[in-house]
């Protein structure tokens, strides 16, 4: 793993995903509470699996991806955070979930904001998405309060979803 990709916060260390992180994945990824409103919703153990290899080559290829975030020190697993291709044709979206325990401890704001400087300032990504629904307040109180600005929206599944952004200034 390059030491380059792993970031540290006040309280948190970012790692990004590899094997040993399975057993974390699959039981955040099937965990309703956690992904039911996630791009794709709840996933069986084959479904992390295939996107935790998808996710491995991702770094590999682009110079980011999917970190594990742990409280540090200590190192108890308390979500994922990342910067992602969506599908959808959008661009790169910043995502991040947590565990319900870990929430509304500014966790997700910290790693967020971390993953977002990342993808500006290492991975020279210029536009930056990501994707709340109108309804997840939590999320869109997070990506306002890094920085990202609502620019658009769109109904996915009888939901209204808002998309935000952040543009790095070119380099002077």
């Amino acid at each position: 793993m390059n030491p380059f990709w792993i970031l540290h916060t006040g309280r948190l260390r970012l790692t990004p995903v590899g094997g040993s992180d399975l057993a974390d994945l699959e039981a955040i990824k099937r965990d309703p509470r956690v992904f039911a409103i996630m791009l794709g919703g709840v996933r069986n153990a084959a479904q992390t699996a295939d996107e935790l290899a998808h996710d491995i080559i991702a770094w590999g290829a682009h110079g980011y991806g999917i970190w594990t975030i742990r409280e540090h020190p200590g190192g108890g697993f308390v979500g994922l955070t990342g910067l992602e291709d969506r599908p959808d044709g959008r661009g790169v979206a910043l995502r991040f979930a947590l565990w319900p325990e870990a929430q509304g401890k500014g966790y997700a704001r910290e790693a967020a904001g971390a993953a977002l400087r990342f993808g500006h300032d290492r991975a020279g990504l210029r536009r930056i998405i990501a994707v709340a629904r109108e309804s997840n307040f939590a999320s869109r109180t997070v990506l306002g309060g890094i920085g990202m600005s609502e620019c658009g929206s769109f109904e996915q599944g009888g939901h209204r979803m808002l998309v935000y952004e952040s543009i790095a200034e070119p380099a002077s």
